[in-house]
C-alpha cells in the first residue's frame, strides 16, 4: 500500500507542475495574478481529489485509518517537494514560497494541503469501502 501511495503522489507532483504551467502560461495572463492563483489552486484541488478517487482502489488501504495515513504522507511529501524543490531546484526564495500561505492576501494554497490530506479518506468513503 505504501509504495502504491508514493507512486500516486509522484503522479500528483507531475500534475501539480503541469497545472502550475497552465496557470502561469494561460490562466494568469488572461485574468491576472490574484485570480490566476485562485483558479489554479481550485483546479489543482479538483485534480488531486479526482486522482485519489480513481486510484484509491489500486492503493488499497485497509480502511479509513490507512487512508488517513496516506493523506498525511501525501501532505508531508508535498511540503517537502514544495519547499526543497521549490527553493533548491526552481530557485524560489523562502519568502516567495511562504507567501503562498498568506490567506489574508488572497493566497489560498493551503487548500491544496487540506485537499491532499482529506482526498484519500473521502475517496475511500465515496468508493464504498
Amino acid at each position: 500500500m505504501l509504495l502504491r501511495a508514493i507512486v500516486i503522489w509522484l503522479l500528483l507532483a507531475v500534475l501539480a507542475v503541469a497545472t502550475a504551467g497552465l496557470r502561469t502560461g494561460f490562466i494568469t495572463p488572461r485574468i491576472g495574478e490574484g485570480w490566476g492563483h485562485i483558479v489554479g489552486t481550485v483546479i489543482l484541488c479538483i485534480v488531486i481529489f479526482f486522482v485519489a478517487w480513481l486510484s484509491i482502489g489500486w492503493i488499497y488501504p485497509a480502511g479509513a485509518r490507512d487512508a488517513q495515513h496516506i493523506g498525511i504522507l501525501w501532505v508531508l511529501m508535498t511540503l517537502a517537494f514544495e519547499f526543497l524543490a521549490g527553493h533548491y531546484v526552481f530557485g524560489n526564495s523562502w519568502e516567495k514560497l511562504l507567501a503562498d500561505y498568506n490567506v489574508v492576501r488572497g493566497r489560498i494554497w493551503v487548500l491544496v494541503l487540506i485537499t491532499t490530506y482529506f482526498a484519500p479518506r473521502l475517496a475511500l468513503l465515496l468508493r464504498g469501502r
